[in-house]
């Protein structure tokens, strides 16, 4: 059986979804098999001798994508077949997170063509087949039947890799990144497994430290607040984003708060409201909302009291090291204005310094030496 699928939609629209991140094109990948229930999401770079990337793979262990519906999941960009049907994956009743269709066209931003592997159950029989697509005709997909698998599962094969993928290469910064976007989900569901080249996207693994708050609003909402502090900084500043009950996320935003050195982190605001109001359109408006302008704010507030108090903690323990390593050239209890001026020399030190906590014992004392003779 071979036949072709056309979507219906504007190809710049198709275009531009195809023009996403790499690591914007992934999460959605992820998505779309969290969505077929899977327990287990791989996510592997084929690379070459040389280390370019010739392929990036993303499989799993979910439903498959139903071939009985293949004309809605593939036929139609923003009609979702799961905007229709219920809010739950059939299997695992876990909530559903696409709602647009959207996924499979991120894909093309990985490269320029992607085949969909997948097996499904149909009438108590396994069915395999193969969905493949161009980005020189992102609105046309190909259906083939193929063999039967062993069991069901999804596996998307992008060939013609980007340039841009080689991002990628370098794990560390992928796997933070992502264990931040499905945080509270992996937290939400302990059986899910995801794994970034073989390391496990774990929030637990990349975070540095995490503090849980309630916040709330002067007419008696609550909401609950997961601040994680990560291990390696991400680019740009800390980011809010708001999420419903069960940890999806509905909108981010700079959260506008300053945590100084050393602190990379992500603020989760959790609460059943937050669905209502993405519902209504009012997340996006931002500050222009007066709810969501309260819930900002009121967030803002707790987290500089968190990173104040962090801060402190973290200066504290910094100091007791160095103390006890015998770099730092005061005593603990010295009070002198010659103390208060290296101590400020050592803080734009830091700052100028990237790595500086990091550096052997003897480079640091040599460091404090030098700084000690002009204060």
């Amino acid at each position: 059986m071979t036949r072709d699928i056309f979507v219906q939609a504007r190809a710049d629209h198709v275009a531009s979804l195809a023009s996403a991140a790499p690591l914007s094109a992934l999460e959605e990948l992820i998505w779309n098999a969290l969505d077929a229930d899977a327990r287990e999401v791989r996510i592997d770079l084929v690379q070459n001798p040389l280390g370019g990337v010739d392929a990036v793979r993303v499989s799993d262990d979910g439903s498959g994508i139903d071939i009985l519906r293949v004309e809605e999941t593939f036929g139609s960009l923003g009609g979702s077949w799961k905007m229709a049907d219920a809010a739950k994956t059939a299997g695992y009743g876990r909530r559903l997170h696409g709602r647009h269709g959207r996924g499979r066209f991120k894909a093309f931003a990985l490269g320029t063509h992607v085949a969909w592997r997948t097996t499904m159950k149909a009438g108590g029989e396994l069915l395999s087949y193969t969905l493949s697509g161009d980005a020189e005709q992102p609105g046309v997909f190909h259906v083939e039947q193929g063999e039967t698998g062993a069991a069901t599962g999804t596996e998307v094969y992008v060939t013609g890799v980007r340039a841009t993928v080689d991002s990628l290469t370098v794990p560390g910064p992928a796997v933070q990144a992502l264990a931040a976007k499905f945080a509270l989900y992996l937290k939400a569901y302990p059986d899910v497994r995801i794994y970034f080249c073989g390391i496990p996207v774990s929030p637990v693994i990349v975070q540095k430290h995490a503090a849980e708050y309630t916040v709330k609003l002067e007419n008696g909402q609550e909401a609950k607040l997961e601040v994680i502090e990560w291990r390696k900084k991400f680019s740009g500043k800390g980011r809010i984003v708001f999420c419903g009950r069960d940890g999806f996320s509905l909108h981010e935003r700079p959260s506008g708060v300053r945590s100084g050195q050393p602190f990379s982190y992500t603020a989760y605001v959790q609460g059943a409201r937050f669905a209502e109001l993405a519902g209504e359109n009012a997340l996006v408006m931002d500050e222009l909302h007066p709810e969501v302008r309260a819930w900002i704010d009121a967030t803002r507030k707790i987290l500089k009291e968190h990173f104040h108090r962090r801060a402190a903690e973290e200066s504290a323990a910094r100091l007791a090291k160095w103390i006890a390593e015998k770099s730092y050239p005061f005593a603990a209890d010295d009070a002198s204005e010659r103390r208060v001026r290296f101590d400020a020399g050592v803080a734009e030190m830091r700052e100028a310094l990237d790595g500086f906590d990091a550096l052997p014992v003897a480079e640091r004392t040599y460091l404090f030496n030098l700084l000690l003779k002009t204060v």
